[in-house]
């Protein structure tokens, strides 16, 4: 199979090339080489003879397009960002840049699709009451967060909720202008796969780590941040009181999702989203406790307080990654963060000017 992979020097697009060449597919990779993501170009993408470019520019896709039996698009900035200043260039860049490559497709009779989705689209996870089962959380007040009151409660009866697995069914409701992006990018690849009879697998990605990722940017992943402080011999700053629970998946484990989503036959409905992650919740404290352990660093500091566009639980139910891709992680959430320890990571990012 002929694959171009959009984003394919990043943090996940080379592991995603790197796996697809391993099993023989061909790869025409494709990047614009972000400075909030790159240092300076990665020597992974030498392997792969990589195209410096971006998916806006449409005529570029229509010299590369010919002869591709998919796409696999993980180009995008990611991230909070700094904020809402940034808008324009995650709007350019993510939801510009995909109907660009859509278009593209289109005109070369491409009709495959696998597209790095997020996570961040729920916004909230998903949570039961006691009294009133499956509700939608109220949002949670600037006096309850100043006083460590964390958790949502119900809004019908201001009790606490419990956190329970997001299925891919739940409700959406992005919180930042990145998760607004990535939602975007499904409705505009749910739109193109009406229209074309094309099909998209919209890989859902929980918190991924794992080597590759950039660091000393703010647009780096928690992980990420982390490592940096304690390879600094600063402890990790954890927000809120640590409890927060995510799933933090490995990357090779997104690479081999995407592997799978690019052999299996096309979905049934036009885009079909699935979450990618490993199964095994743990909270943003675990998390920064295991790393100090691992490279013994300080302990961690839990600081309090919240950014406006996070989020308490998000832990994903993976059902259906495992009925319809046959994917389950395979690296452990103890095994894949001693190993992060002391993983290459990416050069500091230039942020721009």
């Amino acid at each position: 199979m002929r694959v171009l992979v959009t984003g394919a020097a990043g943090f996940i697009g080379s592991q995603v090339a790197d796996l697809l060449a391993d099993e023989g597919h061909e790869v025409v990779a494709l990047d614009a080489l972000l400075p909030q993501a790159h240092g300076a170009p990665p020597v992974e993408a030498d392997r792969h003879d990589l195209v410096r470019g971006d998916v806006r520019d449409g005529r570029l896709l229509d010299r590369l397009l010919p002869g591709v039996d998919a796409v696999c698009h993980q180009a995008a900035m990611v991230g909070h960002g700094l904020d809402p200043s940034d808008a324009p260039e995650y709007a350019s860049h993510n939801d510009l840049g995909t109907a660009v490559l859509l278009a593209a497709m289109h005109r070369a009779g491409v009709t495959r699709l696998v597209l790095a989705s997020s996570m961040v689209v729920y916004g909230e996870g998903r949570y039961v009451c006691p009294d009133h089962a499956s509700v939608r959380p109220s949002p949670r007040r600037p006096e309850d967060l100043a006083a460590g009151r964390y958790d949502p409660t119900c809004p019908h009866c201001r009790q606490p909720l419990a956190s329970v697995l997001v299925p891919e069914d739940a409700p959406l409701e992005p919180r930042s202008t990145y998760a607004a992006t990535k939602l975007a990018q499904e409705h505009l690849a749910a739109a193109w796969a009406r229209q074309t009879g094309g099909g998209v697998w919209a890989l859902r990605y929980h918190n991924v780590y794992g080597p590759r990722m950039p660091r000393d940017t703010p647009y780096a992943g928690v992980a990420s941040i982390f490592r940096s402080a304690l390879a600094a011999g600063r402890p990790p700053r954890v927000l809120e009181d640590g409890r927060q629970r995510r799933d933090f998946v490995h990357v090779t484990d997104v690479a081999r999702a995407n592997l799978l989503a690019l052999t299996a036959s096309p979905p049934v409905a036009a885009l079909l989203p699935v979450n990618v992650c490993s199964g095994e919740p743990h909270t943003v404290g675990e998390l920064a406790r295991a790393l100090a352990d691992a490279m013994g660093g300080p302990e961690p500091v839990v600081v309090g307080g919240a950014r406006a566009a996070d989020v308490r639980h998000v832990v994903a139910d993976p059902r259906r990654a495992a009925e319809l891709l046959g994917y389950t992680a395979r690296v452990r959430f103890a095994e894949g963060v001693a190993s992060f320890a002391t993983d290459p990571l990416r050069e500091p990012a230039a942020l721009p000017a």
